[in-house]
This record gives C-alpha cells, sequence and structure tokens, in this order.
C-alpha cells in the first residue's frame, strides 16, 4: 500500500508524578522535551503517570492530542493561561493535521523509528476539571469527542519533533475513533451498532462495556470518572 502522511509532531512531552489534588498523585504537567525521545513497550523512557490503574501501561503507552483543539477550546472557555502552550491535556504528543475523526482503531502508525499501533480514545477524568479550573472539563472532552488517542508501541525506537506521522496499515476504516467515541459517549444502546462494535479489535474495558450494554440494555454510570 501507499504509505500516507497524515500530519507531523509540533512537541514531544513527558513529566514526573507529584502530589496533585485529593490527596492523589498526577504527571499531568508534562513539559515539552528539545531532545528526540527513546520509546520502549510502556512509553517515553522518564515518562511517569499518577496512577498505573487508569493511565499508563501497555495499551496506554503514548497519549497523542492534537494541536488544533487547542484553539477551540481558547474559544469555548476563554484564553486561559493553561491553553496558551500545549501540555495541558498531559499529552505526550502534540500534533498537527490530523485528529479524531482521521484515525481509526487498530491502526498502525509510524513515527520516527516507532511502531505504534492505535488503542483507544481517551477516556476522561476528574482530574481535568482541577487542573483546566473548569468543573466539567472531563465532560466537555467526551461530549466533544476531543479527547485524543492511545498508542501501543508495536516495536520501540524514537520519537521527536518535526517527525512525520505516516499511516502504516488500516485494517478498520469504516471505524474511526470519532465513530466509536460518539457511539459509547452518547450512550447508544443500538444493538445492531454494538453487536459491530463487539467484532472490533477493541481493548478489553471497551469491550466489557459494549458487552454489558449488550446483555443489559443499560448506560454506565460515569460520574465517578468525570468528577471523581
Amino acid at each position: 500500500m501507499t504509505f500516507n502522511k497524515l500530519g507531523s509532531v509540533m512537541s514531544v512531552l513527558k513529566g514526573k508524578k507529584v502530589a496533585f489534588a485529593r490527596n492523589s498523585t498526577s504527571a499531568i504537567n508534562k513539559q515539552s522535551q528539545s531532545t528526540r525521545q527513546q520509546v520502549t513497550k510502556l512509553g517515553i523512557i522518564g515518562d511517569e503517570q499518577g496512577d498505573p490503574n487508569f493511565h499508563g501501561g501497555v495499551e496506554k503507552a503514548i497519549h497523542l492530542y492534537p494541536s488544533e483543539h487547542y484553539k477551540y477550546w481558547c474559544a469555548e472557555l476563554g484564553n486561559k493561561p493553561i491553553f496558551q502552550s500545549v501540555g495541558a491535556f498531559g499529552e505526550n504528543i502534540s500534533s498537527v493535521g490530523l485528529t479524531e475523526s482521521d484515525i481509526c482503531i487498530n491502526d498502525v502508525i509510524l513515527i520516527g523509528t516507532t511502531l505504534l499501533q492505535v488503542s483507544q480514545g481517551r477516556m476522561p477524568c476528574w482530574k481535568l476539571n482541577i487542573r483546566c479550573e473548569e468543573p466539567e472539563m472531563a465532560l466537555k472532552l467526551q461530549e466533544t469527542l476531543k479527547t485524543g488517542w492511545y498508542f501501543r508501541v508495536l516495536k520501540e525506537g524514537d520519537i521527536g519533533i518535526g517527525d512525520d506521522i505516516v499511516l502504516q496499515m488500516r485494517s478498520y476504516p469504516n471505524w474511526s475513533l470519532s465513530r466509536i467515541m460518539k457511539i459509547i459517549y452518547d450512550g447508544s444502546l443500538n444493538s445492531v451498532v454494538l453487536k459491530e462494535m463487539i467484532e472490533l479489535p477493541l481493548v478489553d474495558s471497551w469491550n466489557k462495556l459494549i458487552t454489558k450494554r449488550i446483555e443489559l440494555g443499560e448506560v454506565e454510570n460515569w460520574d465517578h470518572r468525570l468528577y471523581g
């Protein structure tokens, strides 16, 4: 197939976990790196996560957030200092040129010498509310589908500013992340659609979510994730 450039890397970021609100820890305050960063199966070397139960790991090794979304948030919420530079959402890669509608589940992507695979969209949590000083920031990301997404690492390598984001393989062209997340976040109970989704290579948490909807005909309660 012909490899397609989807966008490029504007910034690469990492951070250390520190004390956060409500007796928690977080590494959401990630800083841009001027040098190329080495990537392992667990993400960028030296990057940390505050709560390994919900962040990081093989399926969430790298979080990418489109830089284009910052313009939207500034227009929507005002020119807050937090939105004046990338890193507001704890992303590892700030990209330009592609968004959630341009990426499909399980896409294989080459950035630098690192081979990645799209694993899932972000499930935003309450820590964003505090970081952005917006009581419903997590909900706003969810409702707008401006969540960014996670990669698993297929081949370790390095990533740096200016690298092309190149599509290597697309197995599910009809299943963009924005489509999948809209079904999830709108609370769809359409059994036909849900049964199509269950056949996709979803991460365990999404697979269980869809399975429960099919079996119980109920939408899950997200209050704990969204508000703590």
